[in-house]
C-alpha cells in the first residue's frame, strides 16, 4: 500500500473515530450506547485471544523458568545453608548449656575436696586392650603423667601418656588399674581393681572389685568408697569418690575379703572431666561424697478401735425394765 496523502487522511479519520468511540464507551459505563458493539467484539475476538494465550503462555513460562532457574537455585541453596546454620547454632547452644552445667558440678565437687583442677573434654576412646580415653589437654596446659582425673561424679582414672595438646587417661575400670581406697565411716582400707570392659556393658556385672585388707573388718552393702591417696599424692589424690558396695562375697577364710563396687562415674558416656593439677592441703576424707539418700518412709497403720455401743439420750426406761421391789405389801387385807 502506497503512502499517499489520501491514505494518511483515511488512517487519521479511523483513529479519530476509534478515539471517539472509546471515549463515548468509557463515559457511558454500563449504559454505554456501544455496549452491544463491545459484546460483539468480545464474542468474535475472545476465542482468538484465548487460543493465542494458550499457545504463548507455556512458551513464556518456559522462558521465565529458564531465565529464573539460576536465581531460584541460588535462593534454595541460600535457604538450605541458613537452615543448616540455625540447626548448628541450636545444637551448639544445647551442648554449651550441657557443658556449662557439667562444669558447674565439676567445680563444686573440686571445691568441696580442695582440688586444683584443669578442665578437659574427652575427645576419643581407646580401641586397644586397655580401657583408655584421650582428653584435649596436654603438656602445654601443665598436664603431667600420673595425675588424677575425675568428673563431677567421682574418679575417672589417671594420666598415663602426655602429648603437647592431648593426654591419655587409663580408666579405673582397666584390669591393670589398682587404687588404694578407704571405706566411709569405718575408715577400713583396701584396694579397688578394675575388671575390664565386661563390667561396662550391664548384664548385672560391676566393673570394679574391692579387696578389703582386713577380712574380719565390717563391710556392708551400700557403703561407699573413696580414694585413700598415694604417696606424694600421685597418681591418686585422697577423698575422690569411687563407688558403692553392691555385693559382698561370703568369707572363705582368706586374708582379704572381696566386694564388688558400682562406680559413681558412668564410663560409657564420659564428656567433661578434670585433671587434678594440685592436691588438697588436707585429706577431705568423706567430704566429697554426695549426701546419703534418705530411706523411704513407710506409713505405719493406725490401730483400729472397736466402736462402743452408746445409749441414746432420748431412750427411756420402761416399767418392765425396772427391778421389782421384794419388800412385803403394806396394803390392808380384807379381814381387817
Amino acid at each position: 500500500m502506497k503512502d499517499t496523502r489520501r491514505t494518511r487522511v483515511v488512517l487519521g479519520g479511523l483513529l479519530v473515530v476509534a478515539l471517539t468511540m472509546i471515549t463515548i464507551d468509557y463515559r457511558g459505563g454500563a449504559d454505554s450506547p456501544l455496549r452491544g458493539l463491545r459484546d460483539l467484539g468480545a464474542a468474535v475476538f475472545g476465542p482468538v485471544e484465548r487460543a493465542s494465550a494458550a499457545v504463548v503462555r507455556p512458551v513464556g513460562n518456559t522462558f521465565d523458568a529458564i531465565t529464573d532457574a539460576p536465581g531460584e537455585r541460588r535462593r534454595a541453596d541460600q535457604l538450605q545453608r541458613q537452615n543448616q546454620k540455625l540447626r548448628e547454632q541450636l545444637r551448639s547452644a544445647h551442648l554449651d548449656r550441657e557443658k556449662s552445667a557439667q562444669l558447674q558440678r565439676l567445680l563444686g565437687t573440686a571445691g568441696m575436696g580442695g582440688y586444683k583442677i584443669h578442665a578437659a573434654q574427652v575427645i576419643s576412646a581407646g580401641q586397644g586392650f586397655e580401657d583408655t580415653v584421650t582428653i584435649d589437654v596436654g603438656s602445654r596446659s601443665g598436664i603431667k603423667a600420673d595425675m588424677t582425673v575425675m568428673s563431677a561424679e567421682g574418679l575417672v582414672g589417671r594420666v598415663t601418656r602426655v602429648g603437647p595438646a592431648t593426654s591419655t587417661v587409663l580408666l579405673a575400670t582397666d584390669q591393670t588399674s589398682s587404687i588404694g581406697s578407704r571405706l566411709e565411716d569405718s575408715k577400713e582400707i583396701g584396694i579397688v581393681q578394675g575388671r575390664g570392659r565386661r563390667g561396662l556393658g550391664g548384664g548385672g556385672e560391676t566393673p570394679l572389685r574391692f579387696q578389703l585388707l582386713d577380712a574380719s573388718a565390717p563391710i556392708r552393702v551400700g557403703q561407699r568408697i573413696v580414694t585413700l591417696g598415694s604417696q606424694g599424692q600421685r597418681p591418686y589424690v585422697p577423698g575422690v569418690p569411687i563407688g558403692v558396695v553392691e555385693r559382698i562375697e561370703k568369707p572363705t577364710g582368706q586374708l582379704t575379703r572381696t566386694a564388688y563396687v558400682r562406680p559413681f562415674v558412668k564410663f560409657t558416656s564420659l564428656d567433661v572431666v578434670a585433671v587434678v593439677v594440685a592436691p588438697p592441703k588436707t585429706d577431705p576424707r568423706d567430704a566429697v561424697l554426695p549426701p546419703k539418700p534418705k530411706p523411704p518412709v513407710t506409713p505405719t497403720p493406725s490401730p483400729s478401735k472397736t466402736p462402743k455401743a452408746s445409749k441414746s439420750p432420748h431412750s427411756r426406761e420402761t416399767p418392765e425394765a425396772r427391778p421389782r421391789s421384794t419388800s412385803p405389801s403394806t396394803e390392808p387385807t380384807a379381814g381387817d
